[in-house]
């Protein structure tokens, strides 16, 4: 995987993969600009990775459907710390209805968080790898992205699969381009977090959320250019989700 020294970007990092991540991504010193919205949460994060780490972690403010700050955010961390070095794409949110359910405000705010939101980021993030030359961008997909899914999936699994083909066209462009950028899209299975509580069930392969972390933060390590984490058996599970008979579909969600 290539890199360029500098620091590395976690959004959505107030709670949740983005928080187990930073905390994963502190202990093995890596430097840290930490995004997110809910401010006292991720300033009280910031101050206890530094302290546990001796890593310098620094929070702010981002609302990634604000895409101006987005570039002043990414360009603000570039310069003053030494260049990017990654940038992990992961703020998003999970609040999607059945499509014709009179709910479309809440598949309008997941698609407008996590397909738009994340494009601006990968635009942010692109602009200033190609001028360094180097830069690993990671986005966050899921293992739900592979095919359309009922009821409130419906519109996060398209957001996610959006993500994927963005990762596969950019991965594409660094190619044709001969930049040693690298491009991961990671799909996590189902990790204990905020957003798994919001659902209120419990799958039955749930992995708990600091084995999640370290699985994440040991893929974008690999940085391969897609990953399924824990790669057991999520790797087995999505080919199972992207394939089974429609009847057998919701038994295995």
């Amino acid at each position: 995987m290539t890199a360029t020294g500098g620091v590395t970007i976690v959004t959505g990092a107030s709670s949740g993969l983005g928080a187990g991540m930073a905390g994963e991504l502190a202990r093995r010193g890596y430097p840290l600009a930490l995004f997110a919205r809910r401010t006292d949460r991720l300033g009280a994060l910031s101050v206890e990775l530094t302290a546990q780490t001796g890593t310098d972690v620094r929070a702010d403010a981002l609302d990634v459907t604000d895409h101006d700050a987005i570039f002043a955010r990414f360009r603000d961390a570039a310069e003053q710390r030494g260049g990017l070095a990654r940038v992990v794409v992961n703020a998003g949110i999970g609040k999607g209805a059945r499509i014709g359910s009179g709910r479309f405000a809440a598949n309008r705010d997941t698609l407008a968080t996590n397909v738009i939101g994340a494009l601006a980021q990968m635009e942010a993030a692109m602009e200033i790898f190609y001028q360094q030359g180097a830069g690993h961008l990671v986005l966050m997909s899921s293992v739900t992205s592979g095919r359309g899914l009922p009821g409130p999936m419906n519109a996060y699994a398209a957001g996610k699969a959006a993500v994927t083909r963005l990762a596969d066209g950019i991965r594409l462009d660094v190619a044709q381009k001969g930049v040693p950028i690298t491009v991961t899209s990671l799909h996590p299975g189902y990790i204990e977090s905020e957003m798994q509580d919001r659902t209120g069930r419990r799958h039955r392969l749930l992995v708990d959320a600091d084995t999640g972390a370290r699985a994440l933060v040991d893929a974008i390590e690999r940085g391969r250019n897609t990953e399924c984490v824990p790669r057991w058996p999520w790797t087995g599970y999505r080919q199972l989700v992207n394939h089974a008979p429609r009847q057998l579909l919701t038994r295995i969600l």
